[in-house]
This record gives structure tokens, C-alpha cells and sequence, in this order.
């Protein structure tokens, strides 16, 4: 298994775990950040997919 990645939103710093997904917003646990769709958003500020940056937590 690879390692799961974390990315924030580089408007408000939301964070999607790829391991935790964002079950309530759609996104199912274990989902890889390239599998989000191009046209999800930001739960917290509505930014779209390009704003957010891999990070290292």
C-alpha cells in the first residue's frame, strides 16, 4: 500500500487525508487525491481542486 497523502487548501488551510477521504462531502475514505473529481470543491471556502498543495503533516 502506498502512503497516504495530505493536501491543504492554500486559501482557508483545510486538509484532505487521503486515508480519512471526506466521507461527508462525498469523497470516500481511501481515495487518492487524483481520483477527486476536477470539479469538487473546498468543503470550507468553495476553492476549487487546482488551489489546493500537498503537504507534509
Amino acid at each position: 500500500m502506498t502512503e497516504s497523502k495530505t493536501w491543504m487548501c492554500l486559501i482557508c488551510g483545510w486538509i484532505y487525508d487521503e486515508a480519512a477521504g471526506a466521507p461527508e462531502h462525498g469523497i470516500a475514505p481511501g481515495t487518492p487525491w487524483g481520483q477527486v473529481p476536477m470539479n469538487w470543491t473546498c468543503p470550507e471556502c468553495g476553492a476549487r481542486k487546482e488551489d489546493f498543495e500537498m503537504v507534509q503533516i
